[in-house]
Formats: C-alpha cells, structure tokens, sequence
C-alpha cells in the first residue's frame, strides 16, 4: 500500500489514504469519499493505525450530495463538481466501462446506417438548395439514442433477451453516423465537385477567359475519389489525439455538448427525460412528414405550391421574401443561435431589398442590357463575387485570429507544463477517464504506416480521375496535410469553428493561380476538395474523440466506427447525391434547387486564373467595401465589451442569402422566434424539448425526399398547382 497526500475542499491537508493498485495508475482520492468504489482496478483502505480497537474504523464523514466531487485541482484548491468540473462529464459517468469489443455491437451498426443515411439524405438537401450547413452532432445523438432505445424496448417486449444499452454503445453509434453523413457536407456534392460539371461551367459564362474545363458527375469516379481523400484524414492525428485532448485540454463546445446529452441520457433517475424527448421527437417527425406529403398534391409546376405562398405580398415575393412552410429549415433555425439567424435576415434586407434592385436599375449603364441577367458580367456577377468578398473576409480573418491564438495557446501550454508542481493533484473522475482513453491507443506505428500507404494510393489514383492534377501537387497536399490537419482540430477546439472551408478556399486560390488557365480551374478545384476533406474529417474526429473522453468511451471502438462510418460515406453520399440530381433540376438559379456554392467555387477558381478583369464593372470596388466590412465586423465583436460586441452580426451569415435569396432566412428566423416564445413560457422545458423538436421536424422533412424523389424519377407529377398573381 502506499500513501496518498489529499486534501479538503478548503486546501487544508487531512490525513493520509492508502491505495493498493492492481491495474490503473496512481490517483488522487478525496478524504470524503466513500472507501469503496466501483471499480475492479481501485481498491481503498484506511490507514492501520487509524481504525479503532476492536476492529473497527473511524467513522467517515458521509459523501457530499451530488455524487463524487469533480476535482481536486491544482496547488491548494479543491474544486468540486459544479465549480470547475469538467463540462460533460458527471460523476456517475464513472464505474464500469464494457471492453471495446462489446462497444461495437450489430444493432449499432445497423442503426448507424440507418442515422447516417437519414442525414446524409438531409445534409444533401441543404447542400443543393442553399448550401447552408448547420451542426447536426447533437441531433443525431438523439436520433442515435431514440432508435436504439426503441429496439431494445421492442425485443425486450418480444421477451427476448436483450444487452442493455450503454452510454458508450450510444457515443459509438453517434460518431459512425456523423462520419457517415459529414462526406455529404466535406464531399463537395454541393461545391466543387458540383462545380465541375457542364451547367456550372455555363453558368459562369462560356466566354469567360479561363474558364475551361468541365467534368460530369459520375458514380464511380466520385466514389473512388472520395475513398482516397478522406481516410487520410483520419490517420493524420491519430498519433496526436492524446495531445489534443487530454494535454491541452481543449474544449471542443460541440464534442463537449454531446458528450452532456448522451451522459444524460443514462445518467441516474433520467427516464422521464429521455421519454419526453423520445415522444416529442416521435410527435414531431410525424407533423413534418405528413405536411411535406400534403404539401407535395399543391406543387405540380413551376412556383407552384406552399413553397411559393407569398405569405408577405407579391412584391416581397418577388424579391423572394416570404415564408415558404419548410420545415427543414425552421428545425435548423432552432438549432443556431439566434445572432446566427438574425444575421441572415439582415443579409436578406440588404441584398434583395436594397442592393440588388439598385444594381438591377444600373443595367445599360454598368452592364450590357444584352446580357442575361445570369451572366457572370451582368447583376450574377455583382451577387456571386460580392459573396465570395464577404466570405473571404469573414475566413480570413477567423483564419489569422484562430492560428494566433494556436500558436499563443501552444506557446503558453509549454510555458505551464515547464512551471508545473509535482504535488498537482487530479481528479479522480479526469483521471479515470484520461486512462480509458489511453488504455485502448492504436500504435502509432501502425498510423503512420496506414497514413504513408493511404496518400501513395491517392498520390496514383487521383491524377487517373482527373489528368489536370498532376501527382506532384497531391503530394505536397499530402505532406501538407498533417500540419493543416492538426492546426484545424486545435482551432475547432478553441473556438468550435472548422475551417476546413477556408484551407479549401485557399488551396484553390493558390493551385488556380499556379497551374495556369488551361487547367487551373480543375486542378484548384480538386486541390481544393483534397484540402477541405483532410482537414474537415480530422476536426470532426477531435470532436468525436472528446466525447468519447467524457463518456468513457474507448477510443479504439471509435476508430473503427469512424472508418467503417466514412466508407459508408463515401458509398452513401454519391448515391443520394444522384437520385437528387436524377429527380431535380440541380443548378437551377430560379428553382429551388440552386446549389449555390458550386458557381461560388468555380467563380474562385476563375478568379485565381484570371485576376480582377472576371469581375463586372464597379464589383471590385464593391468587393474591397465588403470585404473589408467582414474584417471589421469581426474586430467589433472582438474587441468590444461583451453587451456591445455580442450585438454585432456575423459577415458570413449576411453572406449567404447574397446567392441563394430571403426565404430561407425567414424560415430559420421563425424556428429562432419559437425557440425564444417557448424560453419564456417554460424555460426548464424548453432546454430538454428543443433539440427533440428541431430534430423531428428535420428529419420528417427530411425523409418526405426519399419518397419525392422517387415519384419525380417514376415521372409521377403532383395533381394541382397552387399559385398566385396580381388581380391588376
């Protein structure tokens, strides 16, 4: 036995501990705690001298309410949970943890499919119409939960013998889900592989200087490139996860939120919950299947429909103001925060109410009146580069801000380590979980091997898919990626933002300007997906990892659900990607289908070959005022005090409607406006209840388009069209 120093809430030092350790390392006990602990590794005694004759001991004092204390930290405080605990990580997450092996079940698997393919249908869905992804991690976490609580229910009425379900049997079928549908958002369906193809390249004008090239979508093709960008990813950082996560101690808000919902729902006493958002969730995915399905017998032509309701005039509607009844888009508007929608909103007024009637009045005069209007040189022009400013800037900006404070943070992480005291003191739940999540490491050897034959293979395989990008440019993306890799996943934990998109963008820029006009927009598009798949996947495996840190889940079962997740992926995306280009008209600028990100992208490429003379008359000029608005934008919520700065909105945000129109803003507007009506009547409920709701009517929606589509490829039409015009 050896002796253990504690100490007490109040930093004073009382009595010794001794601990006999038969597997797990040394930890830090608090006097307080019960003796006996439910864990096969930890055994507890008092001190010989310290029991009283006759056998017995001293009488403890008894635990503090709530369970085991959090922490004992550092120096000569002790935190106790709910002071400096952890986020997410409760006190009953500790106890036993199933070996890996018994995480990774049949049923997980199959209701991981099942996730996966629901949001991968969605997240296309938001891809092709207005390319606006919000964060889904949490909503598949409760799909997750509900399903498998639901099988486990239903065999368990058959009478049959059922495994009971675990927090980490759910965090494993979580992150298999997620990656499975996170390639349809990384994948590009709705950016620059979309880009590529023929109406695209029309779009941007066939006279375009440097616009040359173009590539159909295909199956097969896009399925092999797929496979051999996006395992790399995964292998970049796994030799440095421990770093990441248990070192640095990076938050990782999202992983963080997860880890909190899936710890709720196991936690002790948590039934009444879980069946409240079971049955709100149930309830909801009902309403919204049933109105997408009533709402399809009105749209059989063209702005036909509730979808063209011009809930706020004809005028409006023209302008594309209106409410269109989609509750896809309500459900996300209940997920983001509401600064993130009004800024939207605001970007609408901007745009559609004031600049683009004000630039439509210059035709003739700052453009040709022969030009159609979807010309890059004539009002497209001004509406897609003005865009592309705001979202240049905003990525700038966030780009240099997070890789300072990751050199800063790096920087001041040495400096702590250097100054750190021997008699430092964990706590008992940080370093259970720490120990779990080490136990089950993959060698890094084996990483490192995996990573150097996964980029040979791309290095070979991509150059055959596209001739325009030569091997030596996959290469340098490739020894790259590492570096990139991990600057984004230490960023996405700092600031819960994944730049994937920015290294994109600049990997695009770079490689358009240095191949050249003949085959820079090909070649800065595919560099682009190379770029923005690498280091997407390896942020949104951080995340994963550090829920699996607060749930006790072993990293070794997560691995695999995160590879057989992404090949998954890379089979189910491109084959919902095709039936929705099979079924709709895809790139349709006055449909609903507008994929707008994939003119964004190739207009980038164009404008990397070709320089500022791409832009229409005065569009430069507007273009730095844009630009420059983000960056300053940013400094404000910066650098202003807290009341004033958290008011200012977020240039990217204003961006997007710039494209794709006003409608969609109003609809997340509304889900903002119920989610604040709901917080006032009935807080405590609105906390549990939300995400249910918002999940249910995503994915009601959602799943009405597998249905759709279908009908649309049998040429099945809907019976009535429903439109509207002025009596005048």
């Amino acid at each position: 036995m050896l002796p253990l120093r504690a100490l007490r809430a109040d930093g004073n030092k009382r009595g010794r501990l001794y601990i006999s350790i038969t597997q797990s390392p040394v930890v830090a006990v608090h006097p307080a705690l019960p003796r006996r602990i439910d864990d096969s590794c930890l055994r507890f005694h008092d001190h010989p001298s310290s029991r009283r004759e006759g056998g017995g001991s001293n009488p403890r004092p008894p635990p503090r309410p709530g369970g085991l204390p959090m922490a004992l930290h550092k120096g000569k405080k002790a935190a106790l949970y709910g002071d400096d605990a952890e986020p997410g990580a409760p006190s009953h997450a500790t106890g036993h943890v199933p070996p890996w092996r018994e995480q990774l079940t049949l049923r997980g698997l199959l209701v991981s499919a099942a996730v996966g393919t629901m949001y991968s249908v969605i997240v296309m869905k938001l891809n092709l119409t207005t390319g606006l992804n919000p964060t889904l991690n949490v909503s598949a976490a409760l799909i997750s939960f509900v399903m498998l609580r639901g099988w486990t229910q239903a065999l368990a009425r058959l009478g049959l013998a059922v495994r009971p379900l675990t927090r980490q049997e759910n965090t494993v079928v979580q992150t298999c889900a997620v990656a499975c549908y996170s390639i349809g958002s990384a994948g590009g369906f709705g950016s620059y592989l979309l880009g590529l193809n023929k109406k695209t390249y029309e779009m941007a004008g066939t006279d375009m200087e440097g616009n040359v090239g173009t590539k159909e979508p295909g199956l097969g093709w896009m399925i092999g490139f797929l496979l051999a960008v996006s395992f790399v990813g995964i292998l970049a950082l796994v030799p440095l996860r421990k770093i990441l996560v248990i070192d640095y101690k990076l938050t990782y808000p999202s992983g963080t939120a997860t880890a909190v919902l899936i710890n709720g729902f196991h936690a002790p006493q948590a039934d009444e919950v879980a069946k409240m958002q079971v049955n709100g969730f149930t309830k909801y995915f009902t309403i919204s299947f049933v109105w997408s399905f009533f709402q399809w017998f009105y749209s059989g032509g063209d702005n036909c429909g509730f979808s063209q309701f011009p809930t706020l005039g004809l005028q409006a509607w023209k302008q594309s103001f209106f409410f269109d009844f989609n509750l896809t888009y309500v459900g996300a508007g209940m997920i983001c925060p509401h600064l993130i929608n009004i800024s939207l909103l605001l970007g609408s007024i901007l745009s559609w109410g004031i600049m683009w009637p004000l630039i439509a009045d210059m035709k003739g005069s700052w453009y040709s009146t022969d030009l159609p209007e979807s010309s890059m040189k004539s009002l497209q022009g001004y509406k897609a580069f003005i865009c592309i400013s705001l979202i240049l800037g905003d990525g700038v900006y966030n780009f240099g801000k997070v890789m300072l404070k990751t050199i800063w943070s790096i920087l001041d992480k040495s400096k702590q380590n250097n100054a750190k005291k021997e008699e430092d003191i964990l706590a008992l739940d940080e370093l259970h979980r720490n120990e779990v999540f080490t136990r089950d490491s993959l060698p890094n050897w084996i990483a490192i091997l995996g990573y150097f034959a996964l980029s040979v293979a791309a290095v070979i395989t991509i150059p055959l898919i596209f001739p325009e990008m030569k091997w030596y440019y996959a290469i340098i993306a490739y020894i790259l990626a590492p570096a990139l890799g991990f600057s984004n996943a230490y960023g996405s934990g700092l600031t819960d933002i994944n730049m994937a998109y920015n290294y994109g963008k600049i990997a695009l820029l770079i490689l358009a300007s240095t191949v050249g006009k003949e085959h820079g927009v090909i070649a800065g598009m595919v560099g682009c997906g190379m770029v923005k798949c690498m280091t997407s996947i390896s942020a949104d495996l951080m995340q994963d990892f550090k829920t699996g840190h607060l749930t006790l889940t072993s990293p070794r079962s997560m691995l695999i659900a995160q590879i057989v997740g992404t090949a998954m992926g890379c089979v189910i995306s491109p084959l919902t990607f095709f039936v929705f280009y099979n079924a709709f008209d895809i790139g349709n600028e006055n449909g609903p289908w507008k994929a707008p990100y994939a003119l964004i992208y190739r207009n980038v490429a164009i404008l990397g070959v070709q320089g500022s003379s791409a832009l229409p008359l005065h569009c430069l000029q507007l273009c730095y005022g844009f630009f420059a608005f983000a960056v300053v934008a940013n400094l404000m919520r910066d650098f202003l005090p807290r009341k004033y700065g958290k008011w200012i909105p977020l240039p990217m945000a204003i961006g997007f409607p710039f494209l794709v129109g006003a409608s969609f803003a109003i609809d997340m507007c509304v889900g903002s406006l119920i989610v604040y009506i709901w917080h006032k009547i009935d807080r405590s409920k609105a906390v549990h209840m939300v995400p249910a709701v918002a999940s249910g009517f995503i994915c009601g929606d959602g799943l009405w388009i597998f249905p759709a589509s279908l009908l649309a490829l049998a040429k099945i039409t809907p019976p009535m069209c429903m439109a509207f015009d002025p009596t005048y």
